[in-house]
């Protein structure tokens, strides 16, 4: 369903203004949409499209202290508030964050969960991570047994961030579809298919014209579960569309559940400059398997800098860090002591610093994330095993499928 065109949701009359969308401009030269992402982002103008709110300095300090947030990586969400009131009361809250199996886990996908996982550390929150081997088989030239392999290996990869598997569910599309499809097939009839194209495009297969409702279905599911109760969706702004939709739908009140916020991040740039990381990409992606020697090479050989021509004109004119990848890789979560980053900025903008020493610095600190992730991930025992204590409980699959007028 990858479209050229960036198109936004034409919603029905009663959809409240919150999530009403300003209509393509055609003068863009970027496009973002969940299936496709290029040219250099304007992110202001992306606010202004898909009508989120900028997160306020007051909303950044009601978080717990991370810093995608101090740095407003993630800028922008819906029904934040709402979220830290639960959080802050210890009510029930609750996080959804997901990824796609079509390849590897790189760090554009980490990151997000090592997010969710702190902030279930700091404050309870229930998460879910669903895993959408369906939608992978639709948009991608994969078989079922391609995905499956890549379905399984990112599941190690999960378990290895470390969610606390009290208060963490994992579901799998077509592994939970006794779950999945009741649920889903409710949303969808409340979903009008010029809903979908306006948002999305025309579809490549009918299989992606009803993934929004197997998505709504994932974003909602924590309430089915658990009842009503605030969620909040941190995701790359592309997946907005999704989350759009399923606001959408909850606003009807044909179900117990309340519309998910939003958490919307920037894009951890590709190694060759401005976009977003993907295994997709004839650049090289850093995968969480990579070896940390491997990972160096990788950074020197391909990451963009913003470094002189010469060491000499380097030393004179200095750097310029808003444009150089390891020094973005840094900002966005590698190196967390402000103080320690706006040393190397300075550094790096005075000329002290060389684009190869801040390639060699950022390549250390992503060496040790990915050290540290890989043992984690080496103590596992078999997936299955592993997997028991986050899968959906019998009484928790009743529950879901009566929240939607399932009986039996």
């Amino acid at each position: 369903m990858t479209t050229d065109d960036t198109t936004t949701a034409q919603h029905d009359s009663n959809t409240p203004a919150d999530d009403t969308n300003a209509a393509n401009d055609d003068g863009d030269d970027f496009t973002v949409t969940p299936y496709d992402v290029s040219g250099t982002v304007d992110y202001d103008r992306l606010l202004e499209r898909f009508g989120a709110d900028r997160l306020t300095d007051e909303q950044i300090r009601r978080f717990p202290d991370h810093p995608m947030l101090r740095r407003r990586i993630y800028y922008a969400g819906r029904s934040v508030d709402r979220y830290l009131d639960a959080a802050e009361a210890g009510e029930t809250h609750s996080i959804v964050t997901g990824v796609g199996s079509s390849g590897p886990m790189h760090l554009g996908h980490a990151l997000v969960f090592y997010l969710a996982k702190e902030l279930q550390d700091a404050t309870g929150a229930e998460v879910l991570i669903p895993l959408s081997d369906d939608e992978k088989y639709y948009s991608k030239d994969l078989t079922y047994g391609e995905i499956s392999a890549y379905r399984d290996e990112n599941l190690r990869d999960l378990l290895a961030v470390g969610f606390d598997p009290e208060r963490t569910t994992i579901v799998v599309d077509t592994e939970d579809a006794d779950v999945m499809y009741p649920v889903a097939s409710a949303f969808a009839k409340h979903l009008t298919q010029s809903t979908v194209d306006a948002t999305y495009g025309d579809p490549e297969n009918v299989g992606l014209s009803f993934y929004p409702a197997v998505q709504a279905a994932h974003l909602l599911l924590p309430q089915l579960i658990h009842g009503e109760h605030p969620t909040l969706v941190p995701v790359a702004v592309d997946q907005d569309p999704h989350i759009r939709v399923c606001r959408d739908v909850a606003a009807k009140e044909r179900f117990p559940v309340s519309k998910p916020g939003a958490l919307l991040g920037r894009f951890l740039p590709t190694l060759d400059g401005p976009g977003k990381m993907s295994a997709s990409d004839d650049v090289p992606t850093i995968d969480l398997t990579d070896d940390p020697d491997d990972v160096r090479d990788i950074v020197r050989r391909h990451a963009f800098t913003g470094g002189r021509a010469s060491v000499a004109e380097h030393r004179e004119h200095g750097g310029d860090p808003s444009v150089d990848v390891p020094f973005q890789y840094l900002r966005f979560f590698f190196e967390r002591d402000d103080d320690e980053l706006a040393r190397i900025e300075s550094a790096y903008r005075g000329g002290e610093l060389l684009s190869g020493e801040l390639k060699e610095l950022a390549a250390d600190r992503i060496g040790e994330f990915l050290s540290e992730h890989q043992r984690r991930r080496a103590a596992l025992g078999d997936l299955e095993s592993e997997l028991a204590p986050y899968r959906l409980t019998e009484a928790e699959r009743e529950r879901a499928r009566r929240a939607v007028g399932l009986r039996g």
